[in-house]
């Protein structure tokens, strides 16, 4: 079937996200709260097809019959038509509520509702929704078009019928569904986070320097990328949100965020998005 889907945030992750339904074939309008920051989103989708078509990755041929495919609005009411609508928003509880309330008047009444959020809990979120049973979590990670691994995340109140409708979508738009029960931090930044913790806790510790530690996690353990590598990818306020929000909800002391790490942020060194964090970058 060809689906359409609403992606509601035009920042990196739902750019990315609207990116890979399209390359798969399907259709998406992506939503934003103004006109502006819509035609932002739109840009960045843009710019994103044309390093996949440098690369050779895209499967439909032409820039143009993509873009057909997508609609720009800062209009909720226009999902009203979707198969399933992915929030894709800050990750802050109550902005998250509130989008998804307000994307719950507009949906249509069988779509599926979605989040796309990396740590909060799904169950604590389908309480702001008068239709839990449709609602689920879709964790895209990124870059969204290249990583083919999607977590979908249900709670207590998920129906049956919506996570299977939901891993339907997944494998239609090319990636993996891997099923997950809400978990403080799912399965991936339950893994992740206290590797990358811990690996700024051995450089606080001077056990060694940061190429060091790097160089063995690629080296050594086969990793793409060492964890402070990666932790400066994410984004250095991201992992600390993100370590925040596990530890309030599960009280683990593995993720207490390290002290360089709330200094490096508190400073504004958030990584490649900044221009420093554990190491320095030409932007």
């Amino acid at each position: 079937m060809e689906w359409k889907a609403a992606v509601i945030g035009v920042g990196t992750m739902g750019s990315g996200i609207a990116q890979s339904i399209l390359e798969a074939g399907h259709r998406v309008v992506m939503i934003s709260r103004s006109e502006e920051s819509s035609k932002a989103g739109f840009e960045r989708v843009s710019a994103g097809i044309d390093k996949a078509i440098a690369k050779g990755s895209i499967k439909i041929d032409g820039k143009e019959e993509l873009l057909k495919r997508i609609s720009i609005s800062a209009k909720m009411e226009d999902i009203a038509d979707a198969d399933l609508i992915i929030e894709a928003v800050a990750e802050e509880i109550k902005v998250k509520e509130e989008v998804l309330k307000n994307g719950e008047l507009y949906a249509r009444n069988d779509a599926i509702i979605s989040t796309n959020t990396s740590s909060i809990s799904i169950g604590l979120l389908a309480t702001a929704l008068s239709t839990p049973e449709r609602f689920l979590g879709l964790h895209f990670f990124n870059p969204a078009p290249v990583m083919k691994v999607v977590e979908v995340v249900s709670c207590s109140k998920t129906g049956g019928s919506s996570i299977e409708k939901a891993k339907k979508f997944i494998a239609d738009i090319g990636k993996k569904a891997v099923e997950v029960k809400d978990s403080p931090g799912f399965i991936s930044n339950r893994l992740l986070m206290p590797f990358i913790n811990d690996s700024i806790k051995m450089l606080e510790e001077g056990i060694a320097d940061k190429e060091g530690i790097d160089d063995v996690a690629r080296l050594g353990l086969n990793h793409p990328m060492g964890p402070l590598q990666l932790a400066d990818f994410i984004g250095l306020d991201v992992c600390l949100d993100i370590m925040k929000a596990i530890y309030e909800q599960n009280s683990d002391s593995r993720f207490i965020p390290a002290e360089m790490l709330k200094e490096l942020v508190k400073n504004g060194k958030l990584g490649r998005k900044s221009g420093s964090g554990f190491y320095n970058y030409n932007i």
